[in-house]
């Protein structure tokens, strides 16, 4: 381990007064200047800003990286309103404005990913780049097999899994995870399908990321691609600014090892690129 990861081992910690929020969260980076603008890392369901931190040690090894806590996860408690990607992605801009930052580059896994769509869309004058991961811009974009077995999600499912066990560590009100449960049940059984006109109006340089075993079909991960200008002949009109990156033998989450996120070592080269682009080279076409 460098001596720059090292440092960005110990973050700055806090809460910031958030649409209601008082939202918990973590700044890391190298001592000194960082590179760029700051990187907004934002986690899935039932995770924490602890989960990402492969991820935040090797972004902050050259530039400052954000991970909060999003509602009702890890140390930031819960609010008496649903939980939206909408109302997600409004939380992560305005932290953000409440850090005094004006842009980031913004990357959110599963639930993260389609938060970060949605800034992406809501609060575009915040997003420098976007990487969504293993997220999708419509319901029908879940694996049947997963909308499925949504139904008969319960508390009782996570009774002694890693993922009670953290909440139970680190929530501000410890018995309050089977309304965690409720909420992200009825986040995933509620339709969406985001406008085709939203996602094409999005200008910053895009990587989208699946794996070929996904809980995200990938012909999904292939339309957000194309909406978001991709998908033509670079030969001939030059590179697009959205990226797109299927994984092989590689899943939502299980088994350990296998999952999106585990794919470290593939994407931080592909997130790099994009991140550290010169402004001509990402702006390409719009295919």
């Amino acid at each position: 381990m460098t001596d720059a990861v090292q440092r960005a081992a110990t973050p700055t910690t806090g809460y910031a007064p958030v649409n209601g929020l008082r939202m918990y969260h973590e700044i890391h980076g190298p001592e000194g200047e960082p590179a760029g603008v700051p990187v907004l890392l934002l986690h899935g369901a039932y995770m924490t800003a602890g989960d990402l931190a492969p991820w935040v040690s090797a972004l902050a090894a050259t530039r400052q990286v954000v991970v909060p806590d999003l509602q009702a996860h890890g140390r930031t408690a819960d609010v008496d309103r649903p939980i939206t990607y909408e109302g997600l992605a409004d939380d992560a801009a305005a932290l953000l404005a409440h850090l005094g930052i004006d842009r980031a580059d913004v990357i959110g896994y599963s639930m993260g990913g389609a938060a970060a769509l949605q800034v992406a869309i809501r609060h575009p004058e915040v997003v420098r780049t976007l990487v969504v991961v293993s997220a999708t811009h419509s319901s029908d974009g879940m694996q049947p097999e997963l909308q499925a077995m949504i139904s008969g999600i319960t508390p009782e499912v996570f009774a002694g899994s890693p993922m009670e066990a953290t909440y139970r560590a680190l929530a501000p009100d410890p018995g309050h995870f089977p309304v965690l449960v409720e909420k992200l049940k009825a986040l995933d059984e509620t339709p969406f399908s985001w406008p085709a006109e939203d996602i094409r109006r999005i200008t910053a340089p895009t990587l989208v990321v699946a794996g070929d075993a996904d809980a995200v079909l990938a012909e999904h991960a292939v339309e957000l691609f194309r909406l978001l200008g991709g998908g033509g002949m670079g030969d001939l009109s030059g590179l697009p600014r959205a990226r797109l990156a299927i994984l092989p033998g590689t899943t939502h989450f299980m088994p350990a090892g296998s999952g999106v996120l585990d794919r470290l070592d593939w994407l931080l080269p592909m997130v790099l690129a994009l991140l550290d682009a010169p402004p001509q080279e990402s702006a390409g076409t719009t295919g």
